[in-house]
């Protein structure tokens, strides 16, 4: 936490994955974030970023991209300043999505994919999407201001079989 009473301030969202075997075409995995109003809290969004784009007051970028997971640890860095968010977004959705050129690709089939979330030195989650192993895309986190307008870190795992284009249209969904 940023403080007492205060919610989260910068969070961090790291990506991995180890490279695709030699020979093979390369994994491309790609953080994602949407940001919801609160007359849309459920979408459409206001707008998302990903690739190499930031939000347009500048409160999300991505840091880093990978197209291939080389490098030591994480891959793709996302940083989300919500001490610095709008008052009208009320909520924020980060996912990944793993890119199809090379064919079909589920998370079961990359190597070693990981997430990280953290605020400073405080990890918020942590996993290796087992749970959405058959999944193409997968949210991953939800921040949200509470009734105090502080922002909150609800784990948000789901898992879908969409291309691209189509899970960043539904990702702030409600789950079904």
């Amino acid at each position: 936490m940023s403080g007492i009473g205060k919610g989260l301030g910068t969070v961090e969202v790291a990506l991995r994955w180890d490279p695709s075997p030699l020979g093979s075409p390369a994994h491309d995995l790609d953080l994602v974030a949407a940001v919801y109003t609160a007359a849309a809290p459920r979408g459409p969004a206001a707008y998302s970023v990903y690739f190499d784009r930031r939000s347009p007051e500048g409160t999300i970028s991505l840091d880093r991209d990978s197209r291939t997971g080389q490098g030591l640890g994480y891959d793709e860095v996302m940083t989300v300043d919500l001490g610095r968010m709008p008052e009208r977004h009320t909520r924020v959705v980060v996912g990944v999505v793993i890119q199809q050129a090379a064919g079909p690709l589920v998370f079961g089939d990359v190597a070693d994919p990981g997430i990280r979330i953290r605020e400073g030195y405080t990890e918020l989650s942590r996993h290796g999407f087992e749970e959405v192993a058959e999944a193409r895309a997968a949210t991953v986190a939800e921040f949200a201001r509470g009734a105090s307008g502080a922002w909150e870190f609800h784990r948000d795992v789901r898992g879908f079989t969409l291309d691209p284009d189509a899970f960043i249209a539904a990702m702030g969904a409600s789950p079904a």
